[in-house]
C-alpha cells in the first residue's frame, strides 16, 4: 500500500457494564493498535476510533444489580475501561462513548435516511419480556436450543454453533440468561431493517473480497447473506437513542436497538474527532474517498454486525440497495475495506467468564506485569485465526525466553558495551562480508514484516521481526567485540556500530508491537523527541445520556503526527551520546505460575 492514504481503524466498542479482561483486548484492542501504529509509520493518515457502548439492557441490568442508574454505571465503567486501554498503550485518535449528543444526532440521521429511502419499515413482532420485571429481554440475553442444529446454548440472535441468525421466539426451551426464567413473548410494534433488500449487493461485495479477507470471516459472512431476514432496529427500552419520527420520539419506552446505534459509533466518533480538531468536515477524508481504506477489528462473535449489518446500513443510507434512494445529509458513505476478526481466547482451558470468576482483568494484569509483555503474548500466541488458550506457564516462558533473553539481551549487551567502552555511537570502519550480510538482512526485514502487517498477519510479522533479533544476537556472539578491546579496538568499534544499527532496526520493527519499550530503546540509543506517541486521557464536552446541559466526559486521544518512527531502516549517527542502559523487561520467577493459578482458583484472596 502506498503512503499518504487515509486509513480508518474502526475498533469494536466495549460494553460499559464492567471492566474488560485480557480476552477482550486480544480481539479488538492490541491487534488494532499494532495495525494503526504500523500504518502511521508507513506514512499513512490514520484515524483510530472507538468508545464505550453504553445503551441497551446489559447496562440496564448491571445498573439494577448495583443499585445505580444506567448513566451512573456507564460513567463509572467508561472511566475504568478508558484508563485500562491507555495503560495498555492503545493509540486511539478518539475513544469516546455512545451516550453523547453528537452520537445521538448521527444515529438518528442514519435511521431517518434509511426510513426515507424505504429500507426501514414497521412490523408487529413477538418480543421477549421478563415476567418478573416486565422489561424487554435483548436477544443475546435469551438462550435455548437451536431449532436448526440442536445446539443447547444458542442465543436469541444467533447460534454460535451453526452460525445461523435466529429469533428468540424460535428457540426451543428459551430461558433468560439473567435469572433463568422462561420469557414471555408479547406483541410489540417495531421498526425493521430490510436486510433482504441488500442481499444482491452484499453478495457481490463479499465475493469480491476473496483472497483479501481472512477465510473464516469471509465464509461465515457469505453464509449469513444466503438467508437474510428483516431485523429489528428498535426495542422496548427507556435507555437509549430516541426514535426520531413523529409519534415515536416522545415515546419514553421505545428506543433504537443498541446494536444499531453502536455500529454507527464508528461514524459518529469520526465526526466528533473532526469537531475536536476544529475541522468539522475532516471526517469525510476517511469515509467518502476512493483512496481511503477502512479496517474493522473485533472478536468473531461480532462478525455479523460488521460484515453484513453495518455495510447494509451504509449502503442503504447511501441509496445503494434494491430500493435505490438518495444519500442523506451526511452524503454517501464507504463500506468496510476489511473486517479483521480474531477468534476466542480461553484461559487455562476454560472459557472466560466474569460471573464464574474465570477471568483476569486488564487492570489486574497490568498491576503485576508490563503492558508490552501482555501485548507481546497476545500477538505471539493469541487467537488471530483460531481459538487459543492463555496459560500462565506460556506467558512466563515467552516473557523470559523471548522478551528478556532474546530482545532484552540484544539491547542490553549492545548498548552497555558501547556505552561503557565508547560512550557514544561509534563510527564504522571497513565492513566485512559478515557485517554487510547481517545489515542487508536487517534492512530486508522491513519489506517482509511490513507485508505481513499490511495483511493483518500479526503473528507472522512478529515471528519475522524476532528472527532478525536472533540473527543480531548470533552476529554479536560470533564477532565477540568484548575480546577485541585490547587486540583490535577499531574492529571492536565497527562491530559495535553494526550491533547498534541492528538494535535500531529491530526496535523499529517491534515498535508497533512494543511501543512503551520502543520509546525506552530510542532514548538509550541517544534519540530525542517522541519516537512513537502514547495515548492520554482528555475530556470531551457535550450532552450525555439525553441530558439537556452539556458536561465534560472522559475520552482517549493522542498526538501521533510528530512521531519520529518510520517504517524503514535509518542509519544511526556516529558521535551520538548513548543514554543510560537499563533492562527492558523483568525476568519472571517460575513461581508466578503457581501464584496466578492459585488466584484463579481462589479469586477472593
Amino acid at each position: 500500500m502506498s503512503s499518504n492514504r487515509h486509513i480508518l481503524t474502526a475498533v469494536a466498542w466495549p460494553y460499559a457494564n464492567g471492566p474488560r479482561h485480557i480476552g477482550h483486548v486480544s480481539g479488538f484492542g492490541v491487534p488494532s493498535d499494532v495495525f494503526s501504529r504500523f500504518q502511521r509509520m508507513s506514512g499513512n493518515h490514520v484515524l483510530m476510533v472507538s468508545g464505550t457502548d453504553e445503551h441497551g439492557t446489559p447496562v440496564q441490568v448491571q445498573a439494577d444489580q448495583e443499585g445505580v442508574t444506567p448513566r451512573e454505571l456507564a460513567d463509572r465503567y467508561n472511566r475504568i475501561i478508558s484508563e485500562d486501554l491507555v495503560a495498555l498503550g492503545l493509540s486511539y485518535d478518539l475513544f469516546t462513548r455512545t451516550t453523547t449528543g453528537n452520537h445521538y444526532a448521527v444515529a438518528q440521521q442514519l435511521f431517518t435516511t434509511l426510513y426515507d429511502n424505504g429500507y426501514v419499515f414497521t412490523r408487529t413482532t413477538k418480543g421477549a419480556v421478563s415476567p418478573s420485571t416486565g422489561r424487554t429481554l435483548p436477544d443475546r440475553y435469551i438462550e435455548g436450543v437451536c431449532p436448526i442444529c440442536g445446539f443447547d446454548g444458542a442465543r436469541g440472535d444467533q447460534c454460535d454453533n451453526c452460525g445461523n441468525q435466529l429469533d428468540p421466539i424460535d428457540l426451543i426451551s428459551p430461558r433468560s440468561r439473567i435469572n433463568g426464567e422462561t420469557p414471555e413473548f408479547v406483541d410489540s410494534e417495531h421498526f425493521m431493517l430490510d436486510l433482504p433488500a441488500f442481499a444482491e449487493v452484499l453478495t457481490a461485495w463479499l465475493t469480491g473480497k476473496e483472497g483479501e479477507w481472512r477465510p473464516n470471516v469471509l465464509k461465515f459472512s457469505l453464509n449469513l447473506v444466503d438467508d437474510l431476514q428483516p431485523r429489528a432496529v428498535t426495542r422496548d427500552l427507556d435507555w437509549g437513542v430516541p426514535i426520531p419520527l413523529d409519534g415515536w420520539s416522545d415515546n419514553a419506552n421505545k428506543r433504537l436497538y443498541v446494536w444499531f446505534d453502536a455500529v454507527i459509533g464508528y461514524l459518529s466518533a469520526s465526526i466528533e474527532w473532526a469537531k475536536r480538531i476544529g475541522e468539522p468536515d475532516a471526517w469525510k477524508r476517511w469515509w467518502q474517498s476512493d483512496e481511503a481504506r477502512s479496517y474493522y477489528f473485533m472478536g468473531k462473535d461480532n462478525i455479523v454486525f460488521h460484515s453484513v449489518i453495518w455495510p447494509a446500513i451504509l449502503l442503504g443510507a447511501s441509496g445503494r440497495g434494491d430500493r435505490g434512494g438518495e444519500p442523506g445529509p451526511l452524503g454517501g458513505l464507504d463500506v468496510p475495506t476489511e473486517v479483521v476478526s480474531s477468534e476466542f481466547l480461553t484461559m487455562e482451558g476454560r472459557k472466560f467468564s466474569s460471573s464464574r470468576r474465570v477471568v483476569i482483568y486488564v487492570r489486574d494484569f497490568l498491576e503485576r506485569y508490563s503492558a508490552d509483555a501482555l501485548r507481546y503474548y497476545i500477538m505471539a500466541a493469541g487467537p488471530e485465526t483460531q481459538d487459543t488458550d492463555f496459560t500462565w506457564a506460556e506467558f512466563v516462558r515467552r516473557n523470559n525466553d523471548e522478551l528478556v533473553a532474546a530482545w532484552g539481551n540484544l539491547v542490553n549487551r549492545s548498548i552497555s558495551m558501547a556505552a561503557k567502552n565508547l560512550g557514544e555511537i561509534p563510527a564504522a570502519g571497513e565492513l566485512t562480508d559478515e557485517d554487510r550480510a547481517v545489515l542487508e538482512a536487517s534492512r530486508g526485514a522491513f519489506a517482509r514484516v511490513g507485508e505481513r502487517l499490511e495483511r493483518s498477519q500479526f503473528k507472522a510479522g512478529l515471528q519475522e521481526a524476532m528472527r532478525t533479533v536472533a540473527e543480531a544476537n548470533k552476529y554479536i556472539s560470533d564477532q565477540a567485540p568484548w575480546a577485541l578491546k585490547k587486540t583490535d579496538p577499531e574492529r571492536m568499534a565497527t562491530v559495535l556500530h553494526v550491533a547498534l544499527q541492528l538494535v535500531h532496526d529491530a526496535n523499529t520493527l517491534l515498535t508497533p508491537y512494543l511501543p512503551e519499550s520502543a520509546n525506552k530503546v530510542h532514548a538509550m540509543l541517544g534519540g530525542t523527541g517522541t519516537w512513537t506517541g502514547m495515548p492520554r486521557l482528555d475530556t470531551g464536552h457535550d450532552t450525555v445520556g439525553g441530558s439537556e446541559e452539556a458536561v465534560d466526559y472522559l475520552v482517549i486521544t493522542g498526538d501521533y503526527a510528530g512521531d519520529a518512527a518510520r517504517w524503514e531502516s535509518t542509519p544511526i549517527v556516529p558521535g551520538t551520546p548513548l543514554g543510560r542502559p537499563e533492562p527492558l523487561f523483568a525476568k519472571l520467577d517460575p513461581s508466578v505460575v503457581d501464584e496466578e493459578l492459585a488466584r484463579l482458583e481462589n479469586p477472593a484472596e
